[in-house]
């Protein structure tokens, strides 16, 4: 006999054997229990959580012979459905059978009354992939469906059924299974297969399967086939291509040590071994994350990944903010790594800012008076320059031969003033005083008209200034100015750079319908400024507000005396001054 899958040996035939999922069985029961057959389900949910399981189950239940604990898997009917031989319980596959021949089929053959049992179960699985012609044929027989016939629908993508076919059905929820369920689970299944197992393999095994019990059972299968005799978390680590959680304390301490040569030698000779840079990521992120927990709560039963001999080891002489920063550079690498061609320079990159972790420190320095007064003078004193003319009258040209006389006016033009181009984080003296030039309408106004800005992420013109601005958001907004709140310091750093460039100031222009000078902040920068806002608010010791000019980008137009002196020539032009 051929081999069979485990996942197929031991799908569950009643409701005891269901992991996890409990709210749902319950209910199903009492719904048998007390004769309450609704006559549609929707089941949805992640992939391998038991959904077409459940509704097999709930088959054999409403269609039991016995009297109780049903399905009682002793009669002609759950005996039928579990070796699929039932006449009454249809499987359909609505991915090959969407379309509405198909459906108008189905609709004929249910006023059909049951062959064998007392319902008629249709268990259509994958039913997002129906055509929207197909759902509204089958709409009239959900509503008023014979009483022998009841509609079980699976799914995965449940936002991609119509709401009319949804709000005829009774709707269940599966959820991921928890890693307890599983490994309960699997360990029942390799007593009884008398295979032996490490614990800690079992566990892995279910953080990989993510909630799923059948990729669960399918990676088990796959371990067993490697491993033969004893399923050992090394087989699963060779497999996989998984680092131990040892390995990643001795790469966070080569990190906290500076040790960049074995650091590097260490993460080539990684990617070399195939090991998943991607997953490797996030589980340093984890045991970051569970250092910085048991630094604030001091509880070790927080943690889930790391021992408690091996917490201190995992704290790599960094402090709790250091730790915190370096979350942060991983997480950032971990979002570009689906733009990245080689994904391991990025992870070497992340791990060598690591070991220098920039902490940002906040040092509040309020303004005397005196300087506030210097400030303003120094904003708001005007220069004298030549400004662009004012449209002149110029007269047809007349056939003689006696000189034209040409006056050109020379006015003031209005002082630039430029903000210092920086890549350190703003000052928190600077934003205060953008703060008190704000305005609620302007940023109301503002943050409307960014909300354009998915219109230009595929835009070759655009595209590279409309995802530098993705998942900005505006924290306050001047008549000249927006200030914005970015995921990270090094794309606040790159936007406030850009200050004087030409095409970011000419996308900004076009998306704010009006040129305004950019400036960024971190989310968490954002908090620490607005609470010292209030606080000075209160008393009464706000800085005056800044004002400036935009310098508008530079025109290559000619000026009024070269278009003069095409027109009559050098020899006919005489200029007047004032």
């Amino acid at each position: 006999m051929a081999y069979k899958a485990l996942y197929r040996t031991y799908r569950p035939t009643n409701f005891d054997e269901v992991a996890g999922q409990q709210h749902i069985v319950k209910t199903l029961q009492n719904a048998v229990r007390q004769n309450k057959i609704a006559h549609a389900y929707l089941f949805c949910g992640p992939r391998g959580t038991g959904k077409t399981t459940i509704a097999k189950i709930f088959a054999k239940a409403i269609n039991c012979e016995a009297d109780d604990n049903k399905p009682c898997l002793k009669c002609s009917n759950c005996l039928a459905v579990q070796d699929g031989s039932h006449p009454d319980v249809i499987e359909i596959d609505a991915a090959s059978n969407n379309g509405v021949d198909e459906v108008r089929e189905l609709i004929e053959k249910v006023k059909y009354a049951p062959l064998k049992g007392k319902y008629k179960v249709y268990i259509i699985d994958e039913v997002h992939m129906m055509s929207a012609g197909a759902f509204n044929a089958l709409l009239k027989t959900i509503e008023e469906p014979p009483e022998h016939v009841i509609f079980i629908f699976a799914t995965t993508e449940p936002q991609k059924v119509l709401p009319t076919i949804i709000s005829r059905c009774q709707r269940y929820d599966f959820t991921k299974v928890s890693i307890n369920d599983m490994k309960q689970r699997l360990i029942t299944v390799l007593n009884y297969e008398n295979i032996k197992y490490d614990d800690e393999a079992i566990r892995l095994i279910c953080q990989l399967a993510d909630g799923g019990v059948r990729d669960a059972f399918s990676i088990l299968d796959q371990v067993i086939a490697y491993a033969q005799d004893e399923v050992q978390v090394h087989h699963v680590n060779e497999i996989y291509g998984i680092m131990t959680v040892k390995e990643k304390i001795e790469l966070l301490q080569m990190v906290g040590d500076k040790d960049a040569l074995n650091l590097m030698n260490k993460v080539s000779a990684l990617i070399e071994k195939g090991i998943d840079i991607k997953r490797c990521t996030m589980d340093l992120i984890d045991i970051l994350k569970e250092t910085v927990i048991h630094d604030y709560t001091q509880d070790s039963s927080m943690l889930k990944i790391l021992a408690d001999d091996e917490i201190h080891s995992a704290k790599i002489n960094k402090s709790t903010k250091e730790r915190l920063k370096m979350i942060e550079y991983l997480m950032d690498a971990y979002d570009k790594y689906r733009f990245a061609a080689n994904v391991g320079s990025y992870f070497e990159v992340c791990l060598l800012n690591m070991i220098e972790p920039e902490v940002q420190t906040t040092v509040q320095t309020p303004i005397k008076s005196e300087e506030r007064k210097n400030v303003s003078r120094e904003t708001s004193k005007p220069v004298q320059t030549i400004p662009e003319p004012e449209a002149f009258y110029m007269p047809e040209p007349e056939f003689m031969d006696m000189p034209q006389e040409i006056v050109v006016e020379r006015k003031a033009k209005p002082m630039v003033v430029r903000e210092a181009k920086s890549a350190k984080p703003l000052k928190d003296e600077m934003i205060l005083r953008l703060l008190v030039g704000a305005n609620k309408a302007f940023k109301q106004a503002d943050s409307d008209k960014m909300k354009a800005l998915d219109d230009y992420y595929h835009d070759p013109a655009w595209a590279k200034e409309a995802n530098l601005l993705r998942g900005s958001k505006i924290v306050a907004s001047g008549e000249q100015y927006v200030i914005l709140s970015v995921d990270n310091q090094a794309i606040a750093n790159q936007i406030n750079e850009l200050d004087s460039d030409n095409k970011f100031l000419s996308f900004m222009n076009l998306v704010l319908s009006k040129s305004k000078k950019v400036f960024a902040i971190t989310a968490t920068h954002q908090s620490e400024v607005i609470k010292e806002f209030v606080r000075r608010q209160k008393n009464g010791t706000l800085p005056e507000p800044m004002s400036f000019e935009i310098e508008e980008e530079k025109k290559t137009e000619k000026s009024d005396r070269e278009i003069v002196t095409d027109l009559f020539g050098e020899e006919n032009l005489i200029i007047k001054e004032d």
